[in-house]
């Protein structure tokens, strides 16, 4: 990984972390971050701030974040709460979902968007993403909702959990 230098389009200060290796697992960044992937990737990505997918990039892999630019491959399901801005050079099959989706002349997507509103833009989450994403086991998630100890919603057999009371939930933990 290395620290990328500020490109002439970008505020005065903003780095980025450039990824140019292969790497198969789950990446989260819990705190804003400028993500750029050069290389291959296949697992799990879940970013806060802008992530990057470069033009030689190959990324298998489920992508959850804020701001969303790709201009390589991705097999995968991708759903930012901001933005997802496909360039010329993207290649994408799965389903896309924002608020705001921009295709460039060029772009393939094989797959379908799903536009996101105001009160969709925090998806909710399954037990197995939560699980992964506080890095527990998913039996832990189940008592801990089943004890009323996070914020959950059941549905039919299922739990959810929406992302944004889990990090409210996340923050005042953090306190104690």
């Amino acid at each position: 990984m290395a620290l990328r230098r500020q490109r002439q389009d970008e505020p005065e200060g903003e780095r980025w972390l450039e990824v140019d290796a292969s790497m198969t697992g789950t990446m989260t960044f819990k705190d804003p971050v400028n993500l750029q992937i050069n290389g291959q990737f296949e697992g799990t990505l879940d970013t806060k701030g802008n992530l990057s997918i470069g033009a030689k990039a190959l990324v298998k892999a489920t992508i959850r974040g804020e701001a969303i630019t790709i201009s390589g491959t991705v097999e995968g399901n991708i759903t930012a709460t901001s933005r997802i801005e496909l360039l010329s050079t993207a290649r994408v099959t799965g389903k896309v979902s924002s608020p705001r989706v921009v295709m460039q002349d060029g772009a393939i997507l094989q797959g379908g968007v799903e536009m996101l509103t105001a009160r969709e833009e925090h998806p909710w989450m399954t037990v197995e993403e939560l699980a992964r994403y506080l890095e527990v086991d998913a039996n832990t998630v189940i008592q801990w909702a089943q004890g009323g100890r996070l914020p959950a919603q059941r549905e039919n057999t299922e739990w959810r959990f929406d992302r944004t009371k889990i990090e409210e939930w996340l923050a005042h933990e953090k306190i104690k």
